[in-house]
């Protein structure tokens, strides 16, 4: 509900409700602001159950399609590709073994006197 909010955020409502209420009237008001938080929670959870009674095996079908667009709204590009390409496990690659990282090459060495260039006739 709140994944945006980080302990600085909360530390300047901290500092602000002391502030506005006083340190007196904050502890009933932090209380208050608990116990509604924790109702609507309720009355959400409730009104889910509710309708999952009501509705029985079609609410699954209505779930998968909002799942779907809330899975669209956290999209990565990068995610969807190795998801796509190698079934979301970006630790194998396609043919199962694991990936291995290369020993770098230098190939910035200069040439050797009569030594030709590298040519891929496929790259030209």
């Amino acid at each position: 509900m709140f994944d945006s909010i980080g302990w600085v955020e909360i530390l300047l409502i901290i500092v602000a409700g002391l502030f506005i209420l006083g340190p007196e009237r904050l502890p009933t008001a932090a209380s208050w602001v608990g116990k509604t938080v924790r109702q609507v929670r309720d009355y959400a959870t409730g009104a889910r159950e509710q309708l999952k009674q009501e509705m029985g095996p079609e609410f699954e079908q209505l779930r998968k399609p909002l799942e779907d667009l809330r899975e669209l709204r956290n999209f990565d590009p990068k995610r969807a590709i190795t998801k796509h390409l190698w079934d979301d496990d970006s630790s194998d690659k396609p043919n199962g073994h694991p990936v291995t990282p290369q020993p770098a090459v230098d190939r910035e060495r200069p040439l050797q006197q009569g030594e030709r260039p590298p040519f891929d006739p496929d790259a030209t």
